[in-house]
């Protein structure tokens, strides 16, 4: 079952998203309209437009990208 949440970024947090992705043992995307990038991509995710909510998805689950993405849930 895929998971998404939504959550909002600066670029200052894009190395400590990427981090926590990166933790993850299995793929780990996020999007926006239809640019869709591999979140473990440090280079892609700067590619993301961040006045806008952003759509994690993911196929797992780890306490700590969770907690992360909780920090970081748009409103």
């Amino acid at each position: 079952m895929t998971m998404s949440k939504f959550i909002k970024l600066d670029p200052r947090q894009v190395k400590d998203f990427v981090s926590a992705a990166s933790k993850c043992d299995f793929d780990v995307d996020i999007s926006y309209n239809h640019l869709t990038v591999d979140a473990k991509s440090l280079l892609g995710v700067f590619g993301m437009n961040f006045k806008f909510p952003l759509k994690v998805s993911y196929r797992g689950f780890n306490q700590e990208f969770e907690n992360y993405l909780a920090e970081h849930a748009a409103a």
